[in-house]
């Protein structure tokens, strides 16, 4: 009996490995890759290379392979799988959810004081988006913006105390991200992913550009998201 269960146990998990994986999913694990950073058990580099080919990952089973030597694999934090939640009736609005920005012979833009939500999309075709996150009030530690430009253009600002990374490429066009890493280790990081086609996606810090009091909001929301777990 024990042979069969563990023989039942090792399809479950080879079946659950297969699963597309959710944005929850890549959430999770890179809120674990954040801690180990944090707690010394990763270098800045291999952070980073780690959280880039988290958001590349296409199922469950190749997020496991970016915590594999963490304790957090290890000690049931780290769930293989999450059901992804529901989606909400129609006319709610979800508490966090992505921003699109979408310009089609025509332009599209984000600046000023806004709050960054965890996920943008951007869409640029025969137009231009511009998303300035040089003023923007980040409520999360790590915002993925994913841009697609067909014959068009899309340019990230960010400000000079955030680290910034991107992935992706360009045909008959230019994908361009200028590497950035902050002076702090908390800070948040943008990430921007996308494709280029005969047009360009650019990304680069903003001279001159720095939030005073961005760790201490970043701090304050990750206080009070703890807060409410422990108070449930």
């Amino acid at each position: 009996m024990d042979l069969q269960k563990s023989a039942q146990q090792q399809v479950t998990v080879a079946r659950v490995s297969e699963l597309r994986a959710s944005d929850a999913d890549r959430d999770r694990i890179a809120d674990i890759l954040r801690d180990a950073l944090a707690e010394g058990r990763l270098t800045a580099d291999e952070h980073a290379e780690r959280v880039e080919g988290v958001l590349a990952a296409k199922t469950v089973g190749e997020l496991e392979v970016f915590i594999r030597d963490l304790p957090a694999a290890h000690n049931g934090r780290a769930a293989a799988y999450a059901a992804a939640p529901s989606r909400p009736s129609p006319g709610a609005i979800p508490v966090d959810a992505d921003e699109h920005l979408v310009a089609i012979f025509s332009s599209s833009l984000r600046r000023g004081r806004w709050r960054a939500g965890r996920r943008i999309h951007a869409y640029a075709i025969f137009g231009s988006v511009e998303i300035d996150l040089s003023e923007a009030l980040f409520e999360h530690r790590q915002v993925m913006i994913k841009a697609i430009s067909v014959f068009g253009s899309v340019e990230v600002r960010v400000p000079e105390n955030v680290s910034l990374r991107g992935s992706g490429g360009g045909v008959l066009g230019n994908f361009e991200v200028d590497t950035l890493d902050s002076g702090e280790p908390d800070a948040p990081v943008v990430y921007v992913d996308g494709l280029a086609v005969l047009g360009s996606v650019e990304a680069r810090p903003k001279r001159g550009k720095v939030i005073a009091d961005l760790l201490d909001r970043v701090t304050r929301k990750v206080d009070s998201s703890l807060r409410k777990h422990l108070d449930r």
